[in-house]
Parts: structure tokens; C-alpha cells; sequence
């Protein structure tokens, strides 16, 4: 490959890192290409952008931006493709999906500003919540005292009218 080749496709890979919040790297050693297929169908359908490269083109792309990606420069061995997602935990729900099957497994990640080295961060990785989650929570933590209010309410003018209305026929 031609290094005018190898700096375009560090650029992308680069470009691509700064496009995406999270990403993850697994090994797709043990995957043939029908699997290989299969995953690459089921990333786009979960909006996961999957990318094999070449771990030193990642490794240089890594080392051109301005944050310190240097935790995950031991998992670049093997095999390496990557998982881009804008949801923190959706590629790691995909993988302990596959978990199965075995593969692929996982190697290293970043997600939510911090680095998960190891495939026995998976499960640490799928429970994180995605910001609409979050906004979820706490919307139903703020509904919740006034759910309460106007039940207590609600229950307690059919118990008044009850007790009226057998009061008014005696």
C-alpha cells in the first residue's frame, strides 16, 4: 500500500473517531465471511458503523487526535474491527447478543469518556444508559410525587362520596 494511501485512510479513520462518541473494538478472528456478513446486517440496522482495519492505521489515526486514547493501544493485536455507535451501550448489547456464539469478542472500548479494556467489561458496558434513558428516569422520578397526589386524591373523594351517599340512605 502506498503511504499516500495508508495517510487517506488514517484521515478517515481519524475523521471517524471525532464523528462517533463511543466505540469499541472486537476480535473477528474466529468469524467467516457469513458471519461476518450476518454482524455487518445487524449493526447498520442498529445504527453501528463497523470497520476492519489495520491495527497500525488505526494505532496512527488514535495518535493524531487531540484526546489520550493510550489505554487501548495493547488491545490493537490480531485481528481488530471497530464499532462506532452514537449510543453508548448498543454495540455492547449486540455483542452479548452474539456472546453465544463467541464471537466477536471483545477487546477494548471507549464509551462515555472512558476506556473499558477487556471482554469482562461487557456487562459493565450494557448496563450504561443512553441519554434518552437517563431523560426517561428522571422524568418519571419527577411524575411519580404527582401521580401520588392525584390518586390519593382521586381515591379519597370516592371514599367521601361512598361514605356520603350511605350516610344520605340511612
Amino acid at each position: 500500500m502506498r503511504k499516500e494511501d495508508k495517510n487517506t485512510i488514517i484521515g478517515q479513520l481519524a475523521a471517524t473517531v471525532q464523528e462517533y462518541n463511543h466505540f469499541y473494538l472486537v476480535d473477528t478472528t474466529a468469524m467467516n465471511a457469513v458471519k461476518t456478513s450476518a454482524l455487518r446486517r445487524e449493526c447498520y440496522q442498529t445504527d453501528i458503523k463497523l470497520v476492519v482495519v489495520k491495527n497500525s492505521l488505526l494505532l496512527k489515526a488514535l495518535e493524531s487526535l487531540e484526546n489520550d486514547y493510550s489505554p487501548i493501544y495493547g488491545s490493537l493485536k490480531g485481528t481488530t474491527a471497530v464499532m462506532f455507535s452514537n449510543v453508548a451501550n448498543a454495540p455492547a448489547k449486540l455483542i452479548k447478543s452474539k456472546a453465544k456464539e463467541g464471537v466477536p469478542s471483545l477487546k477494548a472500548a471507549y464509551a462515555e469518556e472512558s476506556f473499558y479494556i477487556g471482554v469482562d467489561q461487557l456487562d459493565a458496558l450494557v448496563s450504561i444508559k443512553s441519554k434518552n434513558e437517563v431523560i426517561a428516569d428522571v422524568i418519571a422520578l419527577l411524575q411519580s410525587p404527582a401521580k401520588n397526589v392525584i390518586s390519593a386524591l382521586q381515591s379519597g373523594g370516592n371514599t367521601l362520596h361512598g361514605v356520603l351517599k350511605t350516610l344520605g340512605e340511612r
